[in-house]
This record gives structure tokens, C-alpha cells and sequence, in this order.
């Protein structure tokens, strides 16, 4: 892949560019600020850019403004975003705004370096992936009201879903069958009195309904 990686602090910035380098990728940029962030994906169009979310002048939400302004203007470059805390509103406005090829991890994830690259390519091969911790701070937001009605089976593969996971990797992460996780998917949908669209879009709503979109 070709990768921007935008975080201030340099050591972080430089132990992601020689991971991912190690790794055969190519970034192509790695700057310290939102600004230079946006630049460097409009002149390089890399495949994903990894984003922390409080970067320079205030060190608050500029890196997922600019991420946002990203999958805006670059609806094909991919975004990770690493933080040290859950912004509700953002992680749920990624989402809704695009459910594909999205991601949010918190920063204690990159240590684990093979769930981060494994998060890194789904999220750029069009999939998403959100960090457990991620979920479970939305879900506590979340209306309770139709989630209440799934069963406690039912909310662990919303919760799987929510994370970007697909069927079968379901079915292996919760050590069931296929077709269980396919009959609680079906469940959800019922209970969530989502209409009979497509399988993606369906999919794509019980997971903004559990995030509390």
C-alpha cells in the first residue's frame, strides 16, 4: 500500500513509518499537522492515510476534521484513525458518512502490531474497523429501547459487525458456525425492523442503529 501517516509526535510518527516500511508498504508522507495532512493526500493519493485526532495549533479535533475533509474530497483514500480517546461524534459521523473503508483505534492497538496491520488493510482494501473499546463507549450512548431486544448472542455479533468484521470471520472470532452467525444476522435485522434491502445496506444500518447514529 501506499500510505500519509499524519501523528505530532515524532517518535510515534517515524515507529509507524518504519513498521509499515518493514512491512513492505510505502508511505509516501509523514507530517505533524492537519494542514500538511490534507495537502500531502491531495498530491500523493495514497491508498489510506493513519491519523491521529489531536494535533497542532490546539490539539483537539484537527485530525478528524481533516479526515472527514478527506473522505469528503478523496472518497477512495482509506482512513485509520488512532487516538487515545473516543470522539463520539466524529466516529459516528465517519461512519455514517462513508461505512466502507473507514477505521478508529485506539492508540493502545498499535502495540499490538497484527491487529493493527490486519485493522490497516481492511480498512484499505474497503472494509472498517473499529477498535472494541471504540464500541463499546457508543454503545453506551446508544438508544436502548430496539437493542433491547436482542438476545445477548445477538448484540456480541452486532458488536462483531460493528467492528468490521464479515460472516465467516464471525463465525471463527465467536466459535460458532456460519450459519448461526447468518440466523443472528437475520435476527438483528428483523428486530431492528430494518426493511428487506440489500444484505450491504441492511448491514451498514444495524451498525449505525448500535452506534447510536
Amino acid at each position: 500500500m501506499r500510505l500519509v501517516i499524519a501523528d505530532d509526535s515524532v517518535l510515534l510518527r517515524e515507529g509507524l513509518v518504519r513498521l509499515l516500511e518493514e512491512e513492505g508498504h510505502e508511505v509516501v508522507a509523514a507530517v505533524g499537522d492537519a494542514a500538511a495532512l490534507v495537502e500531502e493526500v491531495g498530491r500523493h493519493a495514497p491508498d489510506a492515510a493513519v491519523v491521529d485526532v489531536r494535533m497542532p495549533p490546539t490539539h483537539t479535533d484537527e485530525g478528524l476534521r481533516a479526515a472527514l475533509e478527506i473522505r469528503a474530497a478523496h472518497p477512495r483514500v482509506a482512513v485509520l484513525v488512532l487516538s487515545q480517546y473516543v470522539e463520539r461524534r466524529y466516529a459516528t459521523e465517519l461512519l455514517t458518512g462513508s461505512p466502507g473503508g473507514v477505521g478508529y483505534l485506539l492508540k493502545d492497538r498499535v502495540s499490538q502490531v497484527g491487529e493493527f496491520l490486519e485493522a490497516l488493510e481492511r480498512v484499505a482494501a474497503g472494509g472498517a474497523a473499529f477498535d472494541p473499546e471504540v464500541v463499546r463507549r457508543l454503545l453506551a450512548h446508544a438508544g436502548a429501547d430496539p437493542l433491547g431486544r436482542l438476545t445477548p448472542r445477538e448484540r456480541e455479533v452486532l458488536e462483531q459487525m460493528a467492528q468490521g468484521w464479515n460472516n465467516p470471520s464471525i463465525a471463527g472470532r465467536l466459535h460458532v458456525s456460519l450459519s448461526a452467525v447468518e440466523k443472528h444476522v437475520n435476527a438483528i435485522f428483523d428486530k431492528l425492523d430494518l426493511d428487506h434491502a440489500t444484505g450491504h445496506s441492511r448491514r451498514v444500518r444495524a451498525v449505525l442503529r448500535y452506534l447510536g447514529a
